[in-house]
C-alpha cells in the first residue's frame, strides 16, 4: 500500500495506526452516519495535524482544524465536541467558531483596556496631578511655581500620604477639605487659602489640558473631568488686608539705618526703597544686562497673573539708587544685579527680610518704631502710601510698582510709557526720605 495513500476504511485511525503514519498520509475516524469525521495527518516535521470534517446544508464540505502535536485523545475529545454541535444543527460550523473567535478577541480587548484604564488610574495619582501642575507653572516661566511645589510635598505629600497616592478621580472633595483644613485649623490661615488655590487649580488645569495641546502630556494623560476642590469654601480671615505703612518719620530712620548699614547690605537695602519698593522676586532675577546705562533705567519682567509671556517694567534709577547698585557689586562673581554675593546669586526675599528684621530690631530698640516691627511688603505700601500723600498721580504709582496694569485700556491703549512720572514719584521719595523737616512738598507738575 502507498505510505501517502489516503486511508478511508471505518476505523482506520486509532492511537495504533497514528505510529504507522508516514508523512503526508491522512487516516480517518468516522462517527455515526450525519455526525462527521475526525481526520488526521501526519505532517514532514514528525507532528500529526488533526482535523473535523462536515458537510455544510450547501453539500460543501468543511475542514476545521482542531491542532497539531495534540494527543490522540484530545483530538477525540475536541471532534467530538464539534460532532454534537454538527448533529444538534449547527451545520455551518466554521461560520459559527469565526463568531465565537471574534466574541473572544472582542471580550479580550475589552479586558485588556479595562486593564489599562485601570493602570492609568493607579498612575494618576493625586500626587501625579500635583507634579505634574507644579511641572507645568515651571515650564511656564511662573516665579510661584518653587512655592507651589513645596506648600504641595508640605501639605499634601508629607501629611497626607495615603491621599497622594490615591487615584486623583478617586479623592473625594471631603477628602480634599481634610488637607485644607488641617493648616487652617492650626491658625495658619493663609497657608491654608494658598492650599485651597493651588488645589482647586491643579484640577482645573488637568480638565482644560484634555483639550489643550500646548499642555504637558503628564497633566493631558491625567484624563480629569471633575474638579472635586471647587466646592471648598474660601478661608475667612486669610486675606485679611495688612494696613501698616510707616510714617515719614519712621521712614526717614529707616533711610538713615540703612545708609549707615555696611554694604553690600545696606545697598541691597537701599536699592529696594529708592526703586519704589520693587517686587523682590523681579529684583532678585535682573541682571546687569537689564541696566541701560543711556537711559539710566533697569528692566525688570512682571509675570503676575494669567500672562504667558512676563510684561517688560523699566524703573528709573535715581543716582543714589546707581551708586547702592554699584556698591552690591555685582558683576564682580556673576550677572546679578540685586545681590549681596557680588552677582553670584541674586538676593531673594528670605535674603531682604533676614536684613530688614536686624534693622527694624534697631531701631524698635531705640525707640524709632510708633508702631512695631515691619516687613517688606510694609515697605512697599509705604513708598505707594507716602507718594500719594505728597500728591503722585495714581496712574504714576501704578506704573511705578507695576500694578493694576492688566485691564483692556493699559493692555491695549494707553501706549504711554511713563518714564518721566516715575522718575520724578522717584526723585520725590527721595526727597521724603532725605528731608530733615517733617512737612513733605507735593511733587509739581512740569509745564507742558
Amino acid at each position: 500500500m502507498n505510505a501517502k495513500k489516503k486511508r478511508n476504511s471505518s476505523g482506520a485511525l486509532s492511537a495504533r495506526t497514528l505510529a504507522t503514519m508516514m508523512p503526508g498520509e491522512w487516516l480517518t475516524a468516522k462517527f455515526a452516519r450525519g455526525a462527521g469525521t475526525l481526520e488526521a495527518r501526519m505532517l514532514t516535521g514528525g507532528s500529526v495535524a488533526y482535523y473535523f470534517r462536515s458537510t455544510a446544508k450547501a453539500g460543501q464540505r468543511t475542514r476545521i482544524p482542531l491542532g497539531i502535536g495534540i494527543d490522540y485523545k484530545t483530538a477525540q475529545r475536541e471532534a467530538t465536541k464539534l460532532s454534537m454541535r454538527y448533529q444538534s444543527g449547527e451545520r455551518n460550523l466554521r461560520a459559527a467558531l469565526d463568531a465565537e473567535q471574534r466574541e473572544r478577541e472582542r471580550k479580550q480587548h475589552e479586558a485588556e483596556e479595562r486593564q489599562a484604564a485601570d493602570a492609568a488610574k493607579r498612575k494618576a495619582t493625586l500626587g501625579a496631578l500635583l507634579t505634574a501642575y507644579a511641572d507645568q507653572l515651571e515650564r511656564d516661566g511662573k516665579p510661584s511655581a518653587g512655592s507651589v511645589r513645596g506648600a504641595l510635598e508640605r501639605n499634601v505629600r508629607k501629611a497626607w500620604p495615603s491621599l497622594w497616592d490615591m487615584p486623583a478621580a478617586e479623592v473625594s472633595g471631603d477628602a480634599l477639605l481634610s488637607i485644607v483644613a488641617t493648616p487652617a485649623q492650626k491658625g495658619k490661615l493663609r497657608e491654608a487659602a494658598k492650599l485651597r488655590a493651588y488645589l482647586r487649580a491643579a484640577y482645573a488645569a488637568a480638565i482644560k489640558a484634555r483639550r489643550n495641546p500646548l499642555a504637558l502630556p503628564a497633566m493631558r494623560n491625567l484624563q480629569i473631568t471633575a474638579n472635586p476642590a471647587s466646592d471648598i469654601a474660601t478661608i475667612e480671615g486669610a486675606s485679611n488686608v495688612r494696613e501698616r505703612a510707616l510714617s515719614v518719620a519712621e521712614l526717614r530712620a529707616y533711610w538713615q539705618r540703612i545708609r549707615a548699614l555696611p554694604d553690600p547690605d545696606g545697598a541691597l537695602l537701599r536699592f529696594h526703597l529708592l526703586t519704589g519698593g520693587q517686587r523682590i522676586e523681579q529684583l532678585a532675577r535682573a541682571t546687569l544686562a537689564d541696566f541701560d546705562a543711556d537711559t539710566q533705567c533697569v528692566r525688570l519682567r512682571d509675570p503676575k497673573g494669567r500672562r504667558k509671556t512676563p510684561r517688560p517694567h523699566d524703573v528709573p534709577l535715581i543716582p543714589d539708587a546707581i551708586k547702592a547698585m554699584r556698591a552690591m557689586q555685582g558683576g564682580m562673581a556673576g550677572p546679578h544685579l540685586f545681590t549681596v554675593t557680588a552677582g553670584d546669586s541674586g538676593a531673594v526675599y528670605a535674603t531682604v527680610q533676614t536684613r530688614l528684621r536686624a534693622v527694624c530690631d534697631a531701631m524698635q530698640a531705640a525707640g524709632e518704631l510708633e508702631q512695631g516691627a515691619f516687613t517688606v511688603g510694609d515697605l512697599r505700601r509705604t513708598v505707594e502710601t507716602r507718594l500719594a500723600a505728597a500728591g503722585v498721580s495714581v496712574a504714576a504709582r501704578a506704573q511705578l510698582q507695576s500694578h493694576g496694569l492688566g485691564g483692556v485700556q493699559a493692555r491695549h491703549y494707553d501706549r504711554h510709557d511713563y518714564m518721566r512720572e516715575k522718575r520724578d514719584a522717584l526723585e520725590t521719595l527721595h526727597r521724603i526720605v532725605t528731608a530733615h523737616a517733617a512737612s513733605v512738598t507735593p511733587i509739581r507738575k512740569r509745564k507742558a
